[in-house]
């Protein structure tokens, strides 16, 4: 995962940060401790202030990774699978490997995340009342883990797309409808509807005099109105390649280079001749591996002549493979979020093909622009 840290496992489920989290966390600790830790005691030392911001702003985000959490182990409980779940600039996203096939299951998973916020919310507020006469620094964090989860369970059960309450909407429509790609288009609707409210209140923010939080609902408005547009943009060219399978558009007849090749060798005579991004490496015969125009742009020009592809192929142990009857809607996915252009088609460990991302891409294009249905 690109500018990302891997931090662990969690019940199984790896944790990433994002390198964006830095800029939110900074943030929210420098509000913290010059904002709101100084409006509780203004006599406390600075470094009182920053040691709780910093802690404060920690505890934070260890709501929202509970908060993703729940969505995951509910996922994991009604049969899916999640593969991460990454804090980045705007909060935190589970990646859920599928989508629920539902609508029961996805108003679960949707509403166990505000639950779980609302549950840290109550049970802050709790220990805030408990040590307020006691301990006011330790009593002013938890009023502040109290607010801050009830805001964030109120903010995501707004009922717009791909917020938790976006969720709830869509599982609810889905329901009565069974139409799952209406009532995803009505929640996107509603999703975009909301980013455009966010979008003008950010604006009067701005020109009351509030700029950093005008922008901050600006950023968070336009993050929204995309998220909305690609979901349901996503489910559009899920379902039209529905009934595709792989092996309906991969490519048979496809060019191999030797792992002895030069990367010289490989740009004159393959990638610039053929027009190709990415080559399988075989020798004797058998599949070693796949080099692609990212791995020859990734070396200085000046050792392409003295560089075999071996040394920059992916092997065969690295090597992301599908079969001909796979979902292709299921590999674009796959392509697409691991950045990948193409991909070999695999049967009883001989390969038969090559699927191009941009070989779907122009499958759908087609069929798009000729207004015909693709299943």
């Amino acid at each position: 995962m690109r500018n990302a840290w891997h931090l662990g496992k969690i019940f199984g489920i790896k944790i990433y940060i994002d390198s964006s989290w830095l800029i939110i966390f900074a943030l929210v600790t420098w509000t913290l401790a010059g904002q709101y830790f100084p409006s509780q005691n203004q006599n406390w030392p600075l470094l009182l202030n920053w040691f709780l911001g910093i802690t404060a702003s920690l505890l934070f985000f260890a709501s929202v990774l509970a908060h993703e959490l729940s969505h995951s182990l509910l996922a994991i409980h009604q049969g899916g699978k999640v593969k991460n779940i990454t804090l980045f600039i705007f909060g935190g996203v589970a990646q859920i490997g599928e989508e629920p096939d539902k609508p029961l299951k996805e108003f679960i998973i949707a509403f166990a995340g505000p639950l779980a916020s609302i549950a840290i919310g109550i049970i802050s507020g709790a220990i805030w009342w408990f040590f307020h006469e006691v301990s006011l620094p330790l009593a002013s964090i938890f009023r502040y883990l109290a607010i801050i989860n009830i805001a964030l369970a109120v903010f995501n059960l707004i009922p717009g797309f791909p917020l938790d309450g976006g969720r709830i909407l869509r599982a609810t429509i889905w329901g009565f409808t069974k139409n799952l790609k209406l009532a995803t288009r009505i929640a996107s609707i509603s999703g975009k509807v909301v980013a455009f409210l966010l979008i003008l209140w950010g604006t009067r923010l701005i020109f009351s005099g509030l700029t950093l939080n005008g922008i901050w609902m600006i950023f968070i408005g336009w993050f929204l109105y995309n998220a909305a547009t690609s979901s349901y943009r996503h489910l559009l060219v899920k379902d039209a390649l529905r009934e595709v399978r792989v092996e309906d558009l991969m490519i048979t007849n496809f060019d191999t280079v030797p792992p002895g090749l030069s990367i010289q060798q490989l740009v004159d005579d393959y990638i610039l001749r053929h027009r190709d991004r990415g080559f399988l490496v075989i020798e004797g015969g058998l599949v070693q591996g796949i080099v692609c125009l990212e791995d020859v742009k990734k070396m200085p020009k000046e050792r392409w002549g003295n560089t075999t592809i071996r040394d920059i192929m992916i092997t065969k142990n690295q090597l992301e493979k599908v079969s001909p009857g796979d979902d292709a809607g299921v590999v674009l996915a796959k392509l697409t979020a691991k950045n990948i252009h193409q991909i070999p088609v695999v049967q009883e460990n001989r390969v038969k093909g090559i699927l191009r991302r941009n070989d779907i891409l122009n499958y759908l294009q087609l069929h798009t622009d000729l207004g015909v249905k693709t299943n």
